[in-house]
């Protein structure tokens, strides 16, 4: 029996990851051929002409972005296993337990 908690956690995860990926991957993937192919990277805007700025600067922000990404995906697949993997749902105290199996249980001791 899985842990439906973690499943769900875990789905949720490794689905806001690629969203993130998907909306915002854009505009991180261009430091690196910016720099292999020109040597210079630019910082580009909506309103103004693009500004030369370092290229280190543009790839670190490139590798924090992909490492929050990669993060998320990991966290939703470790979730995920666990969730599979989790009897926690099977851990119930007799006493704690609601439905019809427990009264069909209560009605058995009672005949006895």
């Amino acid at each position: 029996m899985s842990d439906m908690r973690f499943v769900i956690i875990g789905i949720v995860l490794v689905f806001a990851g690629f969203l993130v990926l998907g909306v915002f991957g854009h505009n991180f993937q261009a430091a690196t051929f910016e720099s292999n192919e020109f040597g210079t990277c630019y910082e580009y805007f909506d309103d103004k002409p693009p500004v030369e700025i370092s290229c280190s600067f543009k790839i670190f922000d490139q590798t924090v972005f992909f490492v929050v990404v990669i993060s998320l995906i990991g966290a939703g697949i470790i979730s995920l296993v666990k969730g599979v993997k989790g009897d926690w749902d099977n851990k119930v105290k007799p006493e704690d337990m609601l439905g019809p199996s427990k009264r069909q249980k209560e009605d058995s001791d009672q005949d006895e």
